[in-house]
């Protein structure tokens, strides 16, 4: 084992094999990543599912109506509690339309005559 082996051998099991100017680029990145209400980690997945996980990543981070819900809607599956009563009545009263004093009564017809 050459002297330089050793040397790339030894760093790597000191803890961080990154130079001084490559932590600090990592640690400014995280600090602009954590202005923004992000943070950085890994996970552990199926190789089949990377690009999945990736795209999921993405959209969670966005800060849309499209992402809140994606969160509500991934939270639930994975929560293992049953969904609860009322999401439809919820989600009508959510409705632009509320309020608007619609009219919706329908003539009452009592359909034609069939002979059978």
């Amino acid at each position: 084992m050459s002297a330089s082996s050793a040397r790339l051998y030894s760093r790597e099991h000191r803890g961080s094999p990154l130079s001084r100017s490559q932590r600090r680029a990592v640690r400014n990145d995280r600090s602009r990543l954590g202005a923004r209400g992000l943070a950085r980690f890994e996970v552990l997945g199926r190789e089949t599912d990377r690009e999945l996980i990736r795209s999921l990543a993405r959209r969670l981070a966005e800060d849309t109506p499209e992402a809140e819900a994606l969160r509500a809607v991934v939270g639930r599956s994975i929560a293992d509690e049953p969904p609860r009563r009322g999401g439809i009545l919820a989600a009508l009263r959510r409705s632009p339309r509320v309020g608007a004093d619609l009219d919706l009564d329908r003539p009452r017809e009592e359909g034609r005559a069939v002979d059978l």
